[in-house]
């Protein structure tokens, strides 16, 4: 995969694309990520790449020209690598706005079965308008809040995505456990020494046996996903014997004294 990122401070990213598991999915040759200072697309002598925005308001727009300029530059050589074999499908075009999707693990998904992204990382009042009609793809946002730039954001999202892909962790398995992967969260997790001042592991844990340790995980991943998320279970995939079980644990919770009784 080829991840460039738009971002008027690509130092940023230089130590988080240069370690842990990002840099070693690029040293591994599993994706390539790089930035592009859109400010070298500027049009005009003092490089700006803001002006005050239309109507008048407060804050500086983001201006079309340098964007679509860095961002037309990046698809010519993706035309260029596609005629040598390289590239199968036009790059994903993402603009980092909090106005956009609310990320989540089935985006990260989707998104890392493709060959090519293409982030746009913003700063100030906002976009001209005509970035988001005329050339992006997709526009994400990581929550219902507002950060300083789009720098942040494309971060989080890179990560997401890259750890996804063939190759990169180191146990594959990993990936398909996560919370959220399945629709609930992932169950506890335990390791040496079996009992830790007085606070023991789970017997099903040491069982050795598959079956009842598997069974384990799942009703605990059911149970914290109750009590954490319960909202995700409405469209989770769920076997009749574990919807009845939540609805006793929803009459439980909703009547307490009559359980006890």
């Amino acid at each position: 995969m080829r991840i460039d990122v738009l971002t008027l401070f690509p130092e940023m990213f230089e130590g988080v694309f240069g370690s842990s598991i990002l840099g070693k999915a690029r040293d591994k040759g599993i994706a390539s990520l790089n930035t592009v200072n859109f400010r070298d697309f500027a049009n005009n002598k003092h490089n700006t790449v803001d002006d005050m925005p239309y109507g008048g308001g407060g804050g500086m727009v983001l201006k079309a020209e340098p964007i679509f300029g860095a961002v037309e530059h990046l698809l010519e050589n993706a035309d260029r690598s596609a005629e040598d074999g390289l590239e199968k499908r036009k790059p994903r075009i993402i603009l980092m706005c909090p106005q956009g999707r609310t990320f989540s693990q089935e985006i990260a998904k989707e998104l890392s079965a493709e060959d090519h992204l293409i982030f746009i990382c913003g700063h100030y009042e906002g976009y001209d308008e005509r970035i988001r009609e005329f050339l992006v793809t997709d526009e994400l946002s990581v929550g219902d809040y507002v950060l300083t730039g789009g720098e942040l954001p494309a971060m989080v999202v890179v990560d997401a995505v890259v750890r996804l892909l063939p190759g990169t962790l180191g146990n594959e398995q990993s990936a398909v456990t996560d919370s959220f992967s399945d629709g609930l969260l992932e169950y506890p997790h335990y390791t040496r020494p079996a009992e830790f001042r007085g606070w023991k592991v789970p017997d099903a844990l040491l069982s050795g046996h598959h079956a009842e340790i598997e069974k384990w995980r799942r009703q605990q991943s059911l149970e914290r996903t109750f009590q954490r998320r319960p909202e995700l279970l409405k469209t989770a995939e769920l076997t009749v014997k574990e919807r009845e079980w939540l609805e006793k644990m929803s009459m439980e919770r909703a009547n307490p004294a009559e359980t006890r009784e």
